[in-house]
């Protein structure tokens, strides 16, 4: 517990809260007892630490841009990227080892630490947090990115296939913890589908996958 709380840089006042934080269901499947109530939490708390980050970095962009950097900084892949770096697949309690290195639980574990911290010290010590460790992901590339659906447009449209359509497929889980499939379409290309937590990253992600067709077919 003290080797995590010194690569986190936060000293726990209550031991319990990193624990849970780092406690897979398949450990305890007790919700007060695993991560899944701290990463709901955690997952609030990025949000509005990313977004009050690259408002105060970067005064001058329109909404557009910083809505971009927003999704690349927010995604489960980023997310769980700041987790390898970290190195908090280490500390998880896992029932099975498969389970360790998997990207969702990296990601959701990275959350409910955010979250662990944000009860345990308040919101100035989980914003410090984030500002750390997702600063330098922004420092490593300035320029905003292009989202997947934008690029998928602009490839669509030099290879003369027409333009994208996304349609809902289906939506499952909870209410808080909603998951949404959404399929994008090409004429002649058929579909692809993607999920996420909102419609938006479901059509990132379905986007994504079209373009990898696009790219290696």
């Amino acid at each position: 517990m003290k080797e995590a709380e010194k690569i986190l840089g936060h000293r726990f006042k209550d031991k319990t809260l990193l624990d849970k934080a780092l406690t897979h269901s398949s450990v305890n499947s007790h919700v007060a007892e695993n991560y899944e109530r701290l990463e709901f939490l955690g997952d609030r708390v990025l949000g509005v630490s990313v977004a009050s980050l690259l408002f105060r970095l970067f005064p001058h962009e329109p909404e557009g841009n910083l809505s971009r950097r927003f999704t690349g900084l927010v995604c489960k892949e980023t997310v769980a990227q700041v987790a390898r770096m970290l190195g908090l697949e280490k500390y998880i309690r896992v029932g099975s080892e498969d389970i360790r290195d998997n990207e969702n639980v990296l990601c959701d574990v990275c959350e409910a630490v955010i979250g662990a911290i944000y009860i345990d010290a308040g919101v100035d010590e989980a914003i410090a947090f984030v500002d750390k460790h997702w600063r330098e992901l922004i420092d490593k590339n300035m320029a905003p990115p292009k989202d997947a659906k934008t690029l998928l447009q602009e490839v669509a449209h030099v290879k003369g296939l027409g333009v994208p359509e996304y349609r809902l497929v289906s939506r499952e889980g909870s209410e808080h913890e909603p998951v949404f499939h959404i399929a994008v379409t090409l004429p002649d290309l058929g579909s692809e589908t993607g999920a996420g937590r909102s419609k938006k990253l479901a059509e990132f992600d379905a986007a994504g996958k079209m373009l990898e067709r696009l790219t290696n077919g």
